[in-house]
């Protein structure tokens, strides 16, 4: 079992970059495909990008395509969400969350995920 801690949000501006980190509890980092997704008031859970195990693969939704970055430090059991020119509609909590242990498909769905981090707010004002 992995335990998952966010970290980085906070009040932006449109425009203003923000990074997201996301801490894995130590020992088995590597085993883990991982993404981040983001829910805004009314609205359901999004997918917004994911990496798998050893950080080869990437894959983004539409809307952060060119904006965002994901990225995994196994060295520190962390993975990081650079985010860039930023807008309004970004605002949400944005969660990170891992796989089961050596699976590399379906990253792009809640479903494909087994454990959660706590999430972390993101505000962009206009």
């Amino acid at each position: 079992q992995v335990q998952l801690v966010e970290s980085g949000g906070g009040l932006v501006q449109a425009r203003d970059s923000l990074r997201l980190s996301c801490a894995a509890s130590r020992g088995t980092f590597g085993v883990y495909a991982m993404g981040w997704f983001r829910q805004a008031p009314g609205k359901e859970r999004e997918f917004v990008a994911a990496i798998s195990r050893i950080g080869i693969s990437t894959y983004y939704a539409d809307s952060v395509k060119g904006r965002f970055t994901i990225s995994r430090d196994s060295a520190k059991d962390t993975m990081y969400l650079q985010m860039n020119s930023l807008k309004s509609e970004d605002t949400a909590v944005y969660f990170c969350a891992a796989t089961s242990p050596y699976r590399d498909f379906g990253l792009r769905a809640p479903a494909g995920y087994n454990y959660w981090g706590q999430g972390t707010q993101v505000t962009v004002s206009s």
